[in-house]
């Protein structure tokens, strides 16, 4: 059987390593000031953060119109692909997987299968890769979902960030914890609840030095309650030099870790608001 891998945009995998793997990622829009625009096809990184600053309104995201994966799909069908295994980010902050799910059972030429990656960012990019791995060497589509729901429950994460009013406009964190966040200059932890998926203030902690030291805290203890090597993950929201000092900071403390570091582009951004910095980690796929 041959199988395809679709991804979208805030996957944040790279060029090569899109083209290395035969992933195909559908750009996510971000509208800022009223203007559309697909993430890493009409706007950069750099580009929506220098817009970020001086947009005239908070800017928000939307979704992939459904004619365009019904033609990427119709596309793929027509390149021979019997399944597309379609990796997407979480219901939680996006309808987008689940409008695929309703889709899918119309779609006749090929099999669809919506995968809510419960996450997003590289942890899902993660997610595509091994499965477009799994694809190259000839696994089912059933054996691909399972290996992705295990690497997927081995996913901790944890946020810090600037400012919470992004999320709170977006729907995507109470009002409450904007206000204690904003008015007493307190730092919370975010993280995705490990029940529901949504974005939820963890903790609360009273600056970004000691709220990143509180996220090393739990990543200690995430690595004692595991049996399986772990890979880290620092990603930072247009600040990488933060972000590469943290990250060669717990690659200093935990030599036998990979550590990468990587970013939160437009659609992310747009909810968590520049200078964000997160300390993630899961599985390592290439050695367990």
């Amino acid at each position: 059987m041959k199988i395809a891998v679709v991804t979208d945009s805030t996957c944040y995998l790279s060029a090569e390593e899109v083209e290395r793997y035969h992933i195909h990622v559908v750009p996510i829009p971000v509208i800022i000031d009223g203007r559309s625009y697909d993430e890493d096809v009409d706007i950069t990184t750099s580009e929506f953060y220098d817009r970020l600053r001086n947009s005239k309104s908070f800017p928000s995201t939307s979704q992939p119109p459904l004619g365009e994966m019904i033609n990427l799909y119709d596309q793929l069908a027509d390149e021979g692909y019997d399944a597309v295994i379609s990796i997407h980010l979480a219901s939680t902050i996006s309808g987008f997987v689940n409008q695929l799910k309703t889709l899918a059972p119309t779609i006749d030429n090929i099999r669809v299968i919506p995968y809510d990656s419960q996450i997003t960012v590289k942890l899902m990019g993660y997610l595509a890769i091994e499965a477009a791995k799994m694809a190259a060497d000839g696994a089912e589509p059933e054996a691909i979902i399972a290996r992705m729901d295990d690497l997927r429950s081995t996913i901790g994460e944890y946020f810090v960030v600037d400012d919470l009013q992004n999320l709170v406009r977006g729907g995507r964190l109470s009002n409450a914890s904007a206000f204690i966040g904003s008015v007493l200059r307190i730092k919370p932890l975010l993280t995705f609840d490990d029940d529901t998926h949504e974005i939820v203030a963890f903790e609360k902690v009273r600056s970004r030095k000691k709220a990143l030291a509180r996220v090393e805290d739990l990543f200690v203890q995430a690595q004692s309650q595991v049996d399986y090597p772990l890979r880290a993950l620092v990603i930072n929201a247009n600040d990488p030099e933060a972000g590469q000092t943290w990250a060669d900071k717990i690659a200093t403390q935990y030599p036998e870790i990979p550590v990468e570091q990587s970013y939160f582009g437009p659609v992310i951004g747009a909810h968590l608001g520049e200078k964000a910095l997160a300390l993630a980690w899961m599985k390592d796929f290439e050695r367990a």
